[in-house]
């Protein structure tokens, strides 16, 4: 049997969908943070991310 939400409380339809989220979500934090690699900083995401979207930019304008 499902628990229906109220949309202003909630993003899930029923009770059930947030908790299915809910550990999804843990595990996907559990397994980063069990993650050996490095960290990588913030700004070097970024600034990787610029360079890809401008590429994209330039191939899409021509």
């Amino acid at each position: 049997m499902t628990t229906p939400l109220d949309p202003i409380v909630s993003e899930f339809e029923t009770q059930e969908q947030a908790d299915s989220y809910d550990r999804w979500f843990r595990e996907q934090i559990r397994e980063s943070l069990e993650d050996p690699r490095p960290s990588v900083p913030h700004d070097d995401v970024m600034a990787e991310m610029r360079e890809l979207l401008d590429t994209k930019r330039r191939h899409a304008a021509g």
